[in-house]
């Protein structure tokens, strides 16, 4: 079976799609997220947590006199991971001194575990990111700052997770899948195509529909952009940030972002979307090889067909989850000295064998593969390094670039931000809210509209909006002037928004404009002024049945707020809830500009 193409097509012509998470459209700049958010439930039974990873899992105290060694490791192997580190921690393994190793695991994004450990808001003793991307971006920031490289040494592959696409599989086989090979340029010509699936006989599947993650955060959207721009070079490796910036480059991002419906901060929540929502909402998406296999067992029994996971044939990441032991100030000889060890013991053959169970590859291609990955469960056990070319690690410097182009081409968005002035929010809850209400709109894209509705004093009034570049410091100012009174009119409110959003988006229909649309509800009570009901406010929202609709954000901040009624508003809309108080708000903020 050969997978290695030579066929081009143009790139300008691009039409990918899929968009959702309505408000990462936002900030052109990555944004830097503090540890303060509190979990909460969200759509598709995710948590929503800080970003940056490293706050999301809970660890065991060493035991005493044992050298601790601490890995901040990306989520893509975490299954593997825990059950190794649970072994290694069980067969007591000892340095040379004879101390006992007790190793802890954090499951953390790849952008977000590198900008907490740069930010100094983490300090492990290793870091496993995706890929080496991410170590080479660090040691730059980290020399810049301190005169040394945060990390000195080479770090070993510990196991294998390639990046491709993942669809349902009887649009894959429509496509040829799994014995014709599909590259990004079959992808983007479906997209193209004005006939859409009709062109492969499916006219009842309509237009393509695409997804992926944030490269600012996830290792899966890092690569996966970095692989579109790659194709567009023609190479495999060498690629440069001139050639990223380079018009056709730019102009493919272009094509892609602007017909793009659902953006995430990870890979595992998008998943769980597509599962949930199944192919009416969205036809594929890029990810791991592990977390099709891992959506499939988790998630078959609810969903219409099986996914399967597709190689892009002209070259992938194979995403080698680099292990690292870091050459910094707060890692002792002796931890240096455990973490290799462990090292040493997750590359042995038999740990190596394990990460298959766990839907991960070993690094030695000698150890033979098996079930869970099989062609009936979803993946291509045939496809190897050999038949589909391994491209070449980004520099720090061509991620950046990847990053760059990516916000400068995303689509902008319109949103609407709802902001509760009821006499519950007096003192700090209202002080708060409103200084970040007032960074948030001051950091939006000057081609993002924004528009802000206070309600309160039994009654919903608008304080204006429009262009951010034109009305920021027009609305940062009546923002500053709110104060705290009356009772609370929420579904009035959340009525009043969506019908002025629908608005928006009908008439940058007729105008051809696309754009993302996003409601962000901050409230810390229940309704106690609505002249509707809850029922009538829920038949105002839109059903989440479109990747095109309106998304609602939704804030319960403080103890007092009906946090049931922001889930099941979330919920709704594919949307996120987060609970916040007076500290956290400013980062809930920030995080909900993330989620692109």
């Amino acid at each position: 079976m050969n997978y290695s193409e030579n066929s081009k097509i143009p790139w300008g012509a691009i039409v990918v799609v899929v968009a959702v998470l309505v408000f990462g459209c936002i900030i052109a700049g990555a944004l830097t997220l503090p540890g303060l958010l509190k979990q909460s439930t969200t759509s598709g039974g995710e948590v929503a947590t800080d970003p940056s990873g490293p706050e999301n899992t809970a660890v065991p105290e060493a035991p005493k006199g044992s050298i601790q060694v601490e890995i901040s490791s990306s989520n893509t192997k975490e299954d593997w991971m825990n059950a190794v580190v649970a072994q290694f921690n069980a067969e007591q393994h000892k340095i040379a001194s004879g101390e006992v190793i007790f190793v802890t695991v954090k499951h953390v994004t790849s952008g977000g575990s590198q900008k907490s450990i740069l930010d100094g808001k983490s300090q492990p003793v290793v870091w496993s990111p995706g890929d080496q991307s991410w170590i080479d971006e660090a040691n730059r920031v980290w020399k810049d700052r301190n005169g040394k490289e945060l990390i000195s040494e080479a770090c070993p592959a510990s196991v294998l997770a390639p990046i491709g696409f993942g669809m349902w599989r009887p649009m894959a086989e429509a496509l040829g899948w799994p014995e014709k090979p599909i590259s990004w340029d079959d992808l983007v010509a479906l997209s193209a195509n004005p006939e859409g699936w009709a062109s492969v006989g499916h006219p009842e599947w309509g237009q393509f529909k695409f997804g992926h993650t944030h490269p600012d955060y996830s290792n899966a959207g890092l690569l996966s952009m970095t692989a579109l721009a790659y194709s567009i070079a023609g190479k495999t490796s060498g690629l440069t940030a001139d050639e990223v910036y380079a018009q056709n480059v730019v102009d493919a991002f272009r094509g892609v972002e602007q017909n793009t419906y659902h953006y995430g901060l990870q890979s595992r929540p998008l998943m769980q979307l597509l599962a949930q929502r199944g192919p009416e909402y969205l036809h594929g998406v890029t990810t791991s090889e592990a977390e099709i296999l891992k959506t499939n067992a988790e998630f078959g029994s609810q969903m219409r067909y099986q996914l399967v996971f597709i190689f892009p044939a002209k070259g992938t990441f194979w995403s080698e989850q680099p292990y690292c032991v870091l050459n910094a100030d707060w890692v002792t000889p002796e931890q240096k000295e455990a973490a290799k060890l462990f090292r040493d013991y997750i590359l042995d053959p038999k740990q190596q064998e394990m990460a298959i169970t766990y839907y991960l590859r070993p690094v030695d291609d000698t150890i033979a593969l098996h079930a869970p990955l099989t062609l009936d469960n979803g993946t291509d056990p045939r496809v190897t390094r050999s038949s589909v070319p391994a491209l070449s690690s980004p520099s720090a410097e061509v991620s950046a670039a990847v990053k760059d182009v990516f916000h400068q081409t995303k689509k902008k968005a319109t949103i609407v931000m709802l902001l509760d002035v009821s006499g519950s929010m007096k003192g700090d809850k209202i002080t708060n809210a409103v200084a970040s209400s007032v960074n948030f709109v001051k950091r939006l894209d000057p081609r993002d509209e924004i528009y802000v509705l206070a309600f309160g004093n039994d009654s919903v009034y608008e304080l204006g909006g429009g262009t951010a570049g034109d009305v920021s410091e027009q609305l940062a100012d009546k923002l500053n002037g709110l104060y705290a009174a009356g009772n609370t009119p929420l579904y009035d409110s959340i009525c009043k928004a969506t019908e002025k959003i629908n608005a928006f988006q009908a008439a940058h229909e007729t105008d051809g404009e696309r754009r993302l649309y996003g409601i962000v509800l901050l409230s810390d009570g229940m309704d106690t002024a609505s002249q509707i009901s809850d029922n009538q406010m829920f038949n105002c929202l839109p059903n989440g049945e479109d990747a095109t609709g309106t998304k609602v954000f939704t804030i319960a901040y403080g103890s007092d707020a009906d946090a049931d009624l922001m889930l099941r508003i979330a919920n709704r809309t594919n949307g996120k809830t987060f609970t916040g108080d007076p500290e956290s708000i400013e980062t809930i903020y920030n995080a909900i500009s993330a989620e692109q």
